[in-house]
């Protein structure tokens, strides 16, 4: 552990109780990180620590609910008491319920704002001013194919997440001259516990699900590991000349013209 990539640093992950949130602090922590963990799901989010910690890693579980800003600001103070610094915040915390244009009311509007802009926001706000102390650090905001060009009944998720894909810009304009980096991910198609869950309530069954993904360009849906190759290396001093910028870990989704969008089971 201490001599891993990120080894001593201490980073906030949002929305880590489970899929692409726990993946990155998993591996987070056995390149050598601390993590925090921040999740509005008690049971899972203690038992997704208890289980770095298991494994020789280190970890704590703060309750956070992204919507509230006392909240995000309570998980960034936890992160500072319990370890004396913050170097890293990753937020991943997201919620994709769908619905078209005309399906989309103001309340599921600004539920979905909400928690994929306004929670990400917060928290930048806090952990800034303890990052730039610090002499600098790495914020890695998890976006989505969908800030890019979403899907006709993702109305609102990708609106967010657009938002969040200017949000970065501008921050990691902002926040260079302090050595603060911030970089947007795109994890395209992951399977996690909450995707598979909503596809299944629409009708989709898992067979369903894995032959979409064969028919990815590289064959197969991407998943939480593959993100978290990519959130150690924005976290670590490798990525050190690296801001401002869109990973695409989404097999070319976002950026392949010959992949039909039908491709996807929105």
């Amino acid at each position: 552990m201490a001599e891993g990539r990120v080894a001593g640093k201490v980073v906030v992950v949002t929305g880590a109780a489970q899929g692409i949130g726990r993946g990155c602090a998993e591996m987070l922590a056995r390149e050598g990180a601390r993590v925090v963990i921040g999740d509005i799901r008690e049971d899972a989010g203690e038992a997704a620590a208890a289980a770095i910690r298991a494994a020789g890693g280190t970890a704590l579980f703060h309750p956070a609910d992204v919507v509230d800003e006392e909240q995000c600001a309570a998980l960034i103070r936890a992160a500072v008491a319990a370890y004396g610094r913050l170097d890293g915040l990753v937020n991943n915390a997201g919620w994709y319920p769908r619905a078209t244009l005309e399906e989309t009311t103001t309340e599921l509007w600004e539920q979905v704002l909400a928690v994929n802009l306004r929670g990400p926001f917060y928290l930048c706000k806090h952990a800034v001013p303890h990052l730039r102390a610090g002499g600098g650090g790495s914020i890695v905001n998890i976006g989505s194919i969908n800030g890019i060009q979403g899907l006709p009944n993702l109305v609102a998720y990708a609106s967010a997440k657009g938002g969040l894909l200017a949000m970065t810009r501008t921050l990691a304009g902002s926040c260079a001259a302090d050595r603060i980096r911030v970089n947007y991910v795109i994890p395209g198609w992951v399977l996690s516990e909450g995707e598979v869950a909503l596809q299944k309530s629409r009708g989709v069954s898992e067979e369903d699900l894995r032959r979409a993904g064969g028919a990815l360009p590289l064959g197969r849906h991407q998943t939480p590991r593959d993100t978290a190759y990519a959130v150690v290396y924005l976290i670590s001093d490798e990525s050190e000349q690296v801001t401002g910028t869109i990973v695409h870990i989404d097999a070319g989704a976002s950026t392949l013209p010959i992949l039909a969008r039908g491709a996807y089971v929105g």
